[in-house]
């Protein structure tokens, strides 16, 4: 049985993920708008794999015995400059997320729940490897400018990606 403290905590973080999703939904429908179709790939995966992320939470309150409390998710922001500005705001949501994740951790340690800190270990690990992924595109992205020859390479590299469901 969850402690109130963690319920209400998974419960916030089940919208954060959900709105992750939605704004990496938003993401990609401005990519397709501009012709990006593999950056839109790419945010696209992205979103899908948000969405795993709130149902793994979701499960693992109704696992536990507690109750799920959704609540509206914040409309996203839709308007980038370049696709620079894009990843960046793509960079400093997902350091908000680890964020979370680590209070998460923190209050879980307080709570002496070590079922619910040995489940949030993934997310922990997860959050790493989004920050990487997002950091390795930034590169690029800096490397060549705001368009170009370059932007187009790296749509097309990103079309590759494919959404993999995380192992549990």
């Amino acid at each position: 049985m969850l402690k109130p403290k963690i319920e209400k905590a998974i419960n916030e973080q089940i919208n954060k993920e959900l709105y992750s999703a939605y704004l990496y939904q938003a993401m990609s429908a401005h990519a397709a708008n501009i012709g990006l179709e593999g950056i839109a790939n790419w945010m696209d995966i992205q979103a899908q794999e948000e969405m795993t992320h709130a149902r793994k939470f979701y499960d693992y309150i109704l696992e536990q015995g507690g109750k799920i409390e959704l609540v509206a998710i914040e409309k996203p922001d839709s308007d980038y400059q370049t696709v620079k500005d894009m990843f960046e705001k793509t960079l400093a949501h997902e350091k908000l997320v680890t964020a979370s994740i680590h209070d998460l951790v923190y209050l879980a340690r307080e709570e002496r729940d070590y079922a619910t800190e040995i489940f949030l270990s993934w997310f922990v690990t997860e959050q790493v490897e989004e920050e990487s992924n997002v950091n390795a595109i930034l590169d690029k992205l800096k490397l060549i400018g705001d368009g170009g020859n370059g932007l187009f390479m790296i749509d097309k590299d990103l079309s590759t990606r494919v959404f993999t469901s995380p192992v549990a």
